[in-house]
Order: structure tokens, then C-alpha cells, then sequence
């Protein structure tokens, strides 16, 4: 990378920011397109949140992504809200061309299970309810899904995302239970996404949301978990004989989409994708 003086800053807002896996998959792709662009990750206090946004404006920054726990807050200082960024309710993308706030995480996670199913008319089972589980639902929605399934713990928050689904038009039959079903649920689903953090680095052992007897080879189950890039669950889903769909695959394909916002261009997702690996040492 030269930076130079003409060079495009884009970057990553957050609290903390030190982990993330942006920097060298964002930098990768424009070497890739040899464009004169370079990606650096913003620690920024939630009590400097505005600041940093009026800064980036005047430092004439391209674009952020938008990580925890600035993608709800971020919204009061954008001009103009993506339609399906507003129905989920938070930001992960910001394209100062226009003051627009996008949210990718959803699109990242379905192109991520569209590489081995289609997902419309399929029936999907959704684990959690948190802010991941409410990007990927509205999307999966969008997509065409024929059923969402949405489990949690606490099934209130459950049925409370089911009905902002069901409420945005985009699909009929939105259900929720509790996550101790989701082995009745199982049997006649077409997906499963995985959007708890059951598993997540360092408590890799964890006991999974399902197990393989729940499962079965028709099945598709995608964990949004990347470190490790074998979860628990995942491990299970490849016993039973069903079809595995890593995390890194969300977080590559919402960059992706990212990177077209901000440039106009499509993104190298090899390129992407290598880096990604590289990082994070995967054969």
C-alpha cells in the first residue's frame, strides 16, 4: 500500500476495534484494484460519536463501517437511512456521498448461504434474537424465505422480533419459541442460522444449540460465529451430514457489499477472502 497524498480514507468505527478483521480485507482489495484508497480502524468513545462523524465529514473520509456499539446510535447523524437498514434498526455502513446509512450484516449473511442453497421458498430456523439475529431475518425475509422460525432463550424477545418481521411486509409466516425446541424444529426446516455466540473464541467448547441428532442431511446450518472457523455447532452439522456454511463467509460478503457502496465497484472477493484466511491463519 502507498499512501499518497490524493488517497481515499475509508474505515471501521467501534469500541473496541483491535480485533477486527477489516483492515487487512478491505486493504487487500484495493491492492487487488490498484486503487488509491486505504482502510484504517477508529477507536471511538460512545461519548465522541457525533464528533467523529462531523470529523470524518470535514476530513473528507469516503465511508465507516459501523461496529458495536455505535450501530444504533449512529443513525441520529445521517441524513438519509437505507429502507432495510431502518427496518432493522441499526447501521453498519456509512457512505458520506450522501450521508446514507446501509446495513450489510443481513445481505453478508444470506450470499454466504446462497453459495449452496437458494433461500427463497425454504424454510428457516433462526437462533437468537439479538441484533444479528434481527439483520440476517429482515434480509432472509427480503430474499424470499417461505417461513422464518425465530428461538431464543428469552422468547419474548423472540416473539418481539418476529413481529417487526411479520410487520414489515415481506413475508407471512414469522414464528417464535424457545431455543430448547430447536429439535422439533429442526426436522422439517431447510436452514438453520446460528446467530448466538455460543462457541465464539476463547469458549470454543461450548455445548452447541443442536447436536447431530437433531439435524439432518438436507440441511443447511450457518454459524455467524468465525473464531473459530469450525464451531461446535458446525462440527455437529458435518456429523449429521448436513451442509456447513462458515462465518467468515458473512463477514467477507457484508465487506463486499460495503466495498461496492463506497466505490461503485464490484468488489475482488478472492482477493477479500484471502486475506481474510490469511489473518486468520486458515489453510
Amino acid at each position: 500500500m502507498n499512501i499518497k497524498g490524493s488517497t481515499n480514507i475509508v474505515g471501521l468505527i467501534g469500541h473496541p476495534v483491535e480485533h477486527s478483521f477489516s483492515p487487512p480485507m478491505h486493504n487487500a482489495a484495493f491492492d487487488e484494484l490498484e486503487m488509491d484508497y486505504a482502510y484504517v480502524a477508529f477507536d471511538v468513545n460512545p461519548s465522541d460519536l457525533k464528533s467523529a462523524i462531523d470529523g470524518a465529514k470535514s476530513l473528507n473520509i469516503k465511508g465507516f463501517n459501523v461496529t458495536i456499539p455505535h450501530k444504533i446510535e449512529v443513525m441520529q447523524f445521517l441524513d438519509e437511512i437505507d429502507e432495510v437498514a431502518g427496518l432493522i434498526g441499526a447501521v453498519n455502513t456509512i457512505d458520506f456521498k450522501d450521508m446514507k446509512g446501509y446495513n450489510t450484516d443481513g445481505i453478508g449473511a444470506v450470499k454466504a448461504i446462497e453459495e449452496v442453497t437458494d433461500i427463497k421458498n425454504r424454510s428457516v430456523v433462526v437462533a437468537g434474537a439479538g441484533g444479528a439475529s434481527r439483520a440476517i431475518s429482515f434480509y432472509l425475509a427480503k430474499y424470499g424465505a417461505d417461513s422464518i422460525t425465530i428461538l431464543n432463550r428469552n422468547v419474548e424477545r423472540a416473539q418481539s422480533l418476529a413481529r417487526d418481521v411479520a410487520g414489515s411486509g415481506l413475508i407471512s409466516e414469522v414464528i417464535a419459541d424457545s431455543i430448547s425446541e430447536i429439535g422439533s424444529c429442526l426436522s422439517n426446516a431447510d436452514i438453520l442460522v446460528d446467530t448466538t455466540p455460543i462457541g465464539m473464541h476463547p469458549n470454543i467448547n461450548d455445548e452447541p444449540i443442536a447436536l447431530a441428532k437433531d439435524m439432518h442431511e438436507d440441511l443447511v446450518v450457518f454459524d455467524a460465529v468465525y473464531n473459530p472457523n469450525e464451531t461446535v455447532l458446525l462440527k455437529e452439522a458435518i456429523k449429521a451430514g448436513a451442509t456447513p456454511v462458515y462465518g467468515i463467509k458473512m463477514l467477507l460478503y457484508q465487506g463486499a457489499e460495503s466495498f461496492k457502496i463506497w466505490t461503485g465497484r464490484d468488489a475482488p472477493v478472492d482477493a477479500m477472502e484471502k486475506a481474510l484466511k490469511d489473518t486468520l491463519n486458515l489453510e
